[in-house]
């Protein structure tokens, strides 16, 4: 089994100089928790949903709002993106990948081909899915 038959294709990107606001709203739209950050076309970072929540002051949008609240909300793509992101190839095998997911303590891999180009994202709900494919029924239920 591969990256490739598991892989969530077309995946959600950004520019480096996206706001807070609109990466927010990308996660909301499209119901994803990966962004991937790219830069003339090649791929320079990853965003978890988590990511952005780490920098976010909780306080931003509240009667509680300071200046240093609103600091938060005007940061971009590039200032808090995972920089060089492990990979993996389309054409890897899935469980080898699921390991360096595993090592790394990540919870997506950028999909790469060779040439650079950026074809999909591996999560850990898609090595659910490829586990589910190849377990006996009694698993099948959950």
């Amino acid at each position: 089994m591969t990256v490739a038959e598991f892989m969530t294709p077309h995946p959600v990107t950004v520019g480096l100089d996206e706001p807070i606001p609109a990466l927010l709203e990308l996660f909301a739209d499209h119901h994803c928790h990966h962004l991937l950050v790219v830069d003339k076309g090649a791929l320079v970072g990853v965003i978890s949903d988590r990511d952005v929540l780490r920098h976010l002051s909780p306080f931003a949008g509240t009667l509680a709002e300071q200046r240093r609240d609103l600091d938060t909300v005007r940061l971009h793509a590039h200032q808090i993106m995972t920089r060089e992101p492990l990979i993996a190839d389309p054409d890897e095998e899935i469980d080898e990948v699921a390991a360096r997911l595993l090592r790394a303590g990540i919870s997506c891999l950028p999909v790469v081909r060779k040439s650079g180009r950026l074809v999909g994202v591996l999560t850990w709900r898609d090595l659910l899915r490829a586990l589910l494919s190849v377990q006996p029924p009694l698993l099948r239920g959950v």
